[in-house]
């Protein structure tokens, strides 16, 4: 069923409306900058440096990734909506980042601000130290109800997705835990398995070769469903969990990653993107190839098909945020109505 509604979406989201298709194209006369305001290594800068790869020929020009961590992920997304909107800067991350961040306090910026490209979809994942003595999800459950505070869990930091998916738990069962945050998923999931700390709620495609390794133990996905990560080498397939097994109702949105562009920049930048996300993006081996070693979903969506699916994790989480006293503005008050 959802591969199904990803496929409808997909192609909603590729159809070139007949107004941009009127504009002659776009040739970029010098290099494009895609800030990925996340370190290296992590969720955003693997997706980020491949879609820049496979951009650069068609688009005729170099497209160079930067990276700009810092504020999770506001500062870098904050450069590429205040720099010149000719279309040489993007910006790339989780579409839920941007939908929040107003939310947040971070930055005055909301989804509808932006030309919206998508190329996969996340899972979170919960990882421990295989020194830490956790096993399952259920041990690590019960001991975060009981000495949450001591219990140090590594995120990309405040609206990162391994947060938010702490935050959902949080919601779902009155667990504490002691927030430890770091410059984007790579450190944190590094932080976890070094030993800094024991526990560490990142995405999957951040911590899969350290699981196959295993330097890290998977507890659980936020998914529907249990996850398989595929085999690899001499490397049996893993199938992970889900956190459904545990606690039934616990949301589980889809978290769409891609690359974006302010509102405002010209119509024949959007037309050329759109028809090269149609014709490249969405036959992209390579993309392919990375969702699938990594357990991620290959959903190259844009325009309006893309701000919809992402509207429904950015709904689910402004009010986890909310809820959990971290907002700085009321969703309500920014035409983000509760699920």
């Amino acid at each position: 069923m959802l591969r199904r509604q990803l496929i409808a979406a997909t192609a909603a989201g590729l159809a070139v409306p007949a107004a941009l298709r009127a504009q002659p194209a776009w040739r970029p006369e010098r290099p494009v900058t895609l800030i990925v305001p996340w370190a290296a290594g992590g969720s955003t800068d693997q997706m980020a440096r491949i879609v820049a790869a496979e951009l650069e020929a068609p688009l005729g020009q170099r497209v160079v990734v930067v990276n700009q961590p810092g504020a999770s992920g506001s500062i870098g997304t904050r450069n590429a909506l205040e720099a010149p909107k000719d279309g040489l800067t993007w910006a790339a991350g989780a579409a839920v980042d941007v939908g929040c961040y107003k939310v947040l306090g971070l930055l005055d910026t909301q989804l509808a601000d932006w030309n919206l490209f998508f190329a996969v979809a996340n899972v979170n994942v919960l990882v421990a130290n295989p020194q830490s003595g956790f096993r399952d999800f259920g041990a690590a459950l019960e001991a975060l109800k009981t000495r949450g505070q001591g219990i140090g869990i590594a995120t990309a930091g405040v609206s990162s997705a391994g947060h938010n998916m702490m935050e959902a738990l949080r919601a779902a069962t009155q667990l504490q835990y002691r927030h430890a945050t770091y410059d984007g998923g790579n450190p944190a999931m590094i932080a976890t398995v070094s030993g800094e700390t024991q526990l560490g709620a990142v995405l999957l495609v951040e911590a899969a070769e350290m699981i196959r390794a295993r330097r890290l133990v998977p507890l659980a996905v936020q998914a529907e469903n249990p996850v398989t990560l595929a085999a690899q080498g001499n490397v049996a397939a893993i199938e992970i969990p889900s956190v459904r097994r545990w606690l039934p109702n616990i949301p589980a949105p889809l978290n769409y990653f891609g690359i974006w562009s302010p509102k405002g920049v010209p119509a024949n930048v959007v037309q050329t993107m759109t028809t090269l996300w149609t014709n490249t993006i969405a036959n992209s081996q390579r993309l392919k190839d990375y969702a699938n070693s990594r357990a991620a979903l290959f959903t190259p969506l844009s325009g309006q098909a893309a701000h919809d699916e992402a509207w429904k994790m950015v709904r689910q989480t402004a009010w986890l945020y909310f809820d959990g006293g971290k907002a700085q503005v009321s969703p309500e008050t920014l035409g983000i109505a509760r699920l």
